[in-house]
């Protein structure tokens, strides 16, 4: 698989997954346009209001203030690593210079949801392991993120386990389905129907206006 990817591409799973028709249409553009879009969102509530009661926190916060503009206009390699002047600090440099704040928890993500976005997943799998937090605007985001990584590293059953933690997480319509959908198609991957017929019947019952074609699903692994 190439080490990078154009940075309107899907994420795709792994050949070693499998190459049946259940998994052609996985990891479509919205997935990733809604991470950025949540973390793009919260950013402002996150640096503006959590990080500035400590002055190292807001000395943080600024060291990363251009590359998250970056990181919006999806230059991710730019937004990782700074640029060629080194005029700004990319989320990598922050995430290790800040490590013990709040923003530099916040780079790893960054850092993490960047990697993925260009093929590199053994890479983004570090930051993104390495980011710590449970509330339900980043974390479903980082979660996901992070199984699609794993999935196409061929690490199937870790890749369920995030997908099922970042629905419960978000725990609304929009995203939720999806993540439900991905551990589906991933259990499938894995022959396992069973647990991929939970995962479509909870979307159906949990969830009934987010997937109109979710009975597809079900009568696919029944």
């Amino acid at each position: 698989m190439s080490k990078k990817q154009h940075n309107d591409e899907p994420i795709v799973l792994d050949e070693a997954l499998g190459k049946s028709e259940a998994f052609v249409l996985k990891y479509k553009n919205s997935i990733m346009a809604a991470i950025v879009a949540i973390v793009v969102i919260v950013v402002g509530y996150i640096a503006y209001t959590k990080y500035i009661s400590e002055p190292y926190e807001q000395e943080a916060k600024e060291a990363m203030y251009i590359a998250e503009q970056v990181f919006a206009a999806k230059d991710f390699e730019q937004a990782l690593n700074g640029d060629s002047l080194n005029t700004f600090m990319g989320f990598v440099q922050v995430a290790e210079e800040y490590s013990g704040t709040e923003a530099g928890n916040l780079a790893n993500a960054y850092a993490g949801i960047s990697l993925a976005q260009l093929g590199r997943y053994e890479e983004a799998i570090s930051y993104l392991e390495d980011f710590d937090a449970d509330d339900r605007m980043i974390a479903p985001a980082v979660k996901g993120t992070l199984g699609q990584c794993y999935a196409n590293v061929g690490r199937p059953a870790d890749a369920v386990e995030c997908f099922v933690d970042a629905a419960e997480i978000a725990d609304n319509n929009t995203l939720s389905s999806i993540y439900l959908r991905e551990a589906g198609i991933v259990s499938e991957s894995m022959g396992k129907n069973t647990d991929a017929l939970k995962y479509y019947e909870r979307i159906k019952n949990d969830y009934p206006r987010s997937m109109p074609d979710v009975d597809k699903y079900i009568e696919r692994v029944k």
